[in-house]
């Protein structure tokens, strides 16, 4: 590789964690305390947009609320946010979400999204790896009924259920794949 070429991936990617860190994901945020004060708006949002997950989170042994992540790219992307783990309606935990990406992509966007930890099983696994990647053991649920979000059998069933919303309401075709989840002291 050409030192060209090295310098242009390097000035892209560099734009891209920049471009990133400048729309107020929380990467250079005031801590625990800025993430919990996201964290009551974003689960009120989404059950007043998606009456339908106030039974997921029912159902479910704990939640990994990320209130923002901003995803943006120019060629080389990535994404970042920072959440909350909550466990009967308590936060025990700090995460960090990041992802990279290669391709054909220019832009940026934001997002939320609420993983739902259907077993005990699947949530001392994330909270015990030393960096939890989404992948093929989690179910999105999405919207087939005008912004009604249900829970079947099928989900119950899923150790993991993600739900991807936003301002514009959910990003349908949204993908978590290759995201890693890291435990952090904010």
């Amino acid at each position: 590789m050409s030192n060209k070429t090295s310098r242009r991936g390097f000035i892209l990617g560099t734009g891209a964690l920049a471009t990133t860190a400048a729309c107020g994901n929380g990467v250079s945020s005031g801590g625990s305390a800025r993430i919990d004060a996201r964290v009551g708006p974003t689960l009120s949002h989404m059950y007043s947009e998606y009456p339908g997950t106030r039974d997921l989170a029912n159902k479910a042994v704990g939640m990994l609320v990320m209130p923002l992540i901003t995803e943006a790219g120019f060629g080389i992307g990535g994404s970042f946010g920072r959440g909350a783990l909550q466990i009967d309606g308590a936060t025990v935990d700090y995460y960090s979400a990041a992802s990279g990406s290669f391709g054909l992509q220019i832009g940026a966007k934001q997002f939320a999204h609420v993983l739902f930890f259907m077993t005990n099983e699947s949530l001392y696994d994330f909270r015990n790896s030393s960096g939890w990647a989404a992948g093929a053991d989690l179910e999105y649920a999405v919207s087939d009924r005008g912004g009604d979000i249900s829970t079947d059998t099928t989900s119950v069933l899923s150790p993991v259920i993600a739900v991807i919303f936003g301002q514009a309401g959910l990003h349908i075709g949204a993908s978590l794949e290759g995201t890693k989840y890291t435990r952090i002291i904010p």
